[in-house]
């Protein structure tokens, strides 16, 4: 494979791989991941199936070391261990065989354009027929309820069965954004998903958040993935967030206040909360909510 961009490395030829259009699932760390949704959907798939390294990109040419510190260990006397970034695609077979691309690790924090021109690289020698993003973001939810999902994507037919959202709203890029845009532009059909995390619990790991995620992915890639596990795991967070707010009453009056909300919504609109003319949060609020979560992120908390 010819790289036009200098930025990877094919480690298996598609030709050597008897690949038949596969899909490529997009799950970059980036600017918002609510409950750990797409990590967890990541973790899972690499856990769970069969994969191999096919494409490894040059993270020295897109990663700022300064801003995102990579980790060394110090053990006694001596450095004993470095965890570089990794940014790299593997091949991963779900349950029926069928073999799927999946692209993550750090979004690059440099030469955006650069780095989408050489997924699209990718794309078109893997002969890729979708690419499917991924995203899990903060919203005035309960955890009581389904949770719900934002769909997008070009053309509109691959989401056309899904509730719309807003007309327009301006929200900050991430590269898996712009990814789908630009693809969008090129005429290589993708799409995304971004499921709505209780606002409470972003910063606690939610796995229903990661089985909505892999639950559209099933849909939209016709693929056959693991998605039990996850499921039991959402059950237990569940129950144990109930034992924890029941005497709350602050919490508990908030999950009550948003259960009317999401019921009423439901009710009167017949597609869950986010659907055509429901009152919902304004680009400000919804920028807001997202420089709320981050900033008020711990490094490695887990707490109510």
């Amino acid at each position: 494979m010819q790289d036009p961009t200098g930025l990877f490395t094919t480690l298996l030829q598609p030709a050597d791989l008897g690949l038949e259009r596969p899909v490529l699932v997009e799950a970059l760390d980036g600017f918002v991941d609510a409950g750990n949704g797409r990590r967890l959907a990541r973790e899972h798939l690499l856990n769970a199936l069969d994969s191999q390294l096919v494409v490894s990109f040059d993270v020295d040419q897109l990663c700022d070391y300064r801003a995102r510190r990579p980790e060394l260990t110090f053990t006694t006397d001596h450095w004993s261990g470095y965890a570089p970034p990794e940014l790299s695609i593997h091949l991963v077979h779900d349950l029926d065989g069928v073999p799927f691309l999946l692209l993550h690790g750090a979004e690059p924090d440099i030469q955006w354009e650069r780095f989408i021109a050489a997924v699209q690289a990718v794309v078109a020698d893997f002969d890729v027929r979708l690419v499917i993003g991924l995203t899990s973001i903060p919203m005035a939810v309960p955890h009581t309820r389904p949770s719900t999902v934002i769909a997008h994507g070009t053309p509109a037919e691959l989401v056309a069965d899904y509730p719309k959202w807003l007309p327009t709203v301006q929200v900050p890029a991430s590269i898996g954004s712009l990814l789908e845009y630009r693809l969008g532009e090129a005429g290589t059909p993708a799409c995304g998903f971004a499921v709505a995390v209780p606002h409470y619990l972003a910063n606690l790991d939610y796995p229903d958040a990661a089985h909505t995620l892999l639950n559209s992915v099933i849909a939209a890639g016709e693929l056959s993935l693991p998605v039990d596990a996850l499921a039991r795991a959402a059950e237990v967070v569940r129950e144990d967030v109930d034992r924890q707010i029941v005497d709350n009453d602050e919490v508990t009056a908030l999950v009550r206040q948003l259960e009317v909300q999401y019921d009423e919504l439901a009710s009167t609109r017949g597609g869950g909360l986010l659907t055509d003319g429901a009152e919902l949060p304004t680009a400000d609020e919804i920028g807001a909510e997202f420089e709320k979560y981050l900033s008020d992120r711990p490094e490695g908390g887990t707490g109510l």
